[in-house]
């Protein structure tokens, strides 16, 4: 653990508050073009979020919300245990660090200029050493637990995929089973993969995918929803079939079921958000899952992924659901014993008088869809410690950043 900042340090970061809200994105944006220029770099990185803005946005909003939060770090141990996570799938190692602050520190005195004196500079590095520390210890402490675990590994391991299913017209699942036959890690539901694909025409990508296969010690599963003009999901709708190798770090992400489950459960989704909810869904027993309640909004029938599983745990008693066609009148027969179909999206009001709030809440999908649920969930009296939820991309919203 790094030595505290001094007091000193903490007021100049503090200090620098209104200059990060004025200039935060510039910052970043200059940072992540110094980093991009550097090859080895720019491999570790997702480069459609930096094509679309969010990457920098997501980026500047953690880097405010850290100066804001200097006095009280412990504010941001869920942000930072995200951080490690994420970084461990991608396999950052601490070599890549000193890149990073130099971009940092660069974009800084870029941006700011004459503001940046040499007092704000250094202030600086010890406060993104001071991070950078904790996150290096923290993820070796999961790189250790990884190489430890039966089945686990670190670094890229090669899966071949050895069976594919088209789940709706915008999904489909592919599973994943080890080149080398050995077992794999077994995963805790809710947690993601991370991919190193080679992308003809794009060359290296980097993506992160929910695996939505109940834990096992033989396979993996994901399920990809099909983006317009998505450069991975396309190439993965497209031309990945059975017998494609792909590399894949070890599973991770702190978005995750715990044992014994909570009760009662909601599972909120909309689009392919539900794909950690089906892992989660495939590792509780009838009894955990008696108290399940599965809320979830696709654009119609036809896009709606897992409909017959969750229609059969329903007739089982194991859930009750409520589906939401933002795009579609549902029609009587796609209803079913514990299904109750809906037209439009899923109102805000509704979710209000529906919920229970003595549930754990888990959310997923994209960043608007957390942002209103999230904030209904504590209108309507649900503690904060029982709403949890996990980011698509890079989590750009400000409602969703500490």
């Amino acid at each position: 653990m790094p030595s505290p900042l001094d007091d000193k340090t903490r007021s100049i970061i503090k200090a620098c508050v209104p200059a990060l809200e004025a200039h935060g994105l510039a910052i970043t944006t200059e940072m992540y073009r110094r980093l991009l220029a550097n090859p080895d770099i720019r491999d570790l990185f997702n480069i459609s979020h930096q094509k679309d803005g969010e990457q920098p946005k997501a980026l500047a909003l953690a880097v405010l919300a850290y100066a804001r939060n200097i006095d009280t770090l412990g504010a941001m141990a869920g942000a930072v245990e995200r951080i490690a996570e994420k970084h461990v799938g991608l396999n950052i190692l601490p070599e890549h660090y000193p890149y990073v602050a130099d971009a940092l520190l660069g974009a800084i005195a870029h941006v700011l200029g004459d503001a940046a004196t040499p007092e704000i500079m250094e202030a600086w590095g010890r406060a993104y050493w001071f991070l950078a520390e904790i996150l290096i210890g923290r993820e070796e402490q999961i790189y250790i637990a990884h190489a430890a675990a039966p089945g686990g590994w670190v670094g890229w391991r090669p899966f071949r995929v050895s069976r594919r299913v088209k789940e709706s017209e915008t999904v489909t699942s592919f599973e994943l089973t080890p080149e080398d036959g050995k077992p794999v890690m077994r995963h805790v539901p809710g947690q993601y993969l991370s991919f190193r694909l080679d992308v003809p025409g794009h060359g290296s990508e980097r993506r992160n995918y929910s695996i939505s296969s109940a834990p096992g010690s033989r396979s993996y599963r994901i399920s990809v929803r099909r983006i317009d003009n998505g450069v991975v999901s396309d190439w993965l709708h497209d031309s990945v079939q059975e017998g494609t190798v792909l590399q894949v770090s070890a599973p991770a992400g702190d978005f995750t079921l715990g044992s014994p489950a909570p009760a009662p459960i909601v599972f909120l989704s909309a689009g392919s958000g539900l794909t950690p909810f089906i892992s989660m869904l495939g590792a509780l027993d009838a009894g955990a899952a008696k108290g399940v309640r599965y809320i979830h909004t696709t654009r119609t029938p036809g896009t709606e992924a897992f409909g017959p599983y969750i229609r059969d745990l329903a007739a089982k008693g194991m859930l009750r659901a409520d589906l939401f066609y933002s795009r579609a009148t549902p029609q009587a027969a796609q209803a079913a014993t514990g299904v109750t179909t809906h037209a439009g999206r899923m109102a805000q009001p509704w979710l209000a008088q529906a919920i229970d709030r003595a549930a754990t809440c888990y959310v997923c999908g994209p960043d608007g869809f957390m942002r209103d649920t999230i904030a209904t969930l504590k209108a309507a009296g649900v503690p904060e410690s029982q709403i949890r939820f996990e980011f698509f991309g890079s989590a750009a919203d400000a409602a969703l950043v500490g």
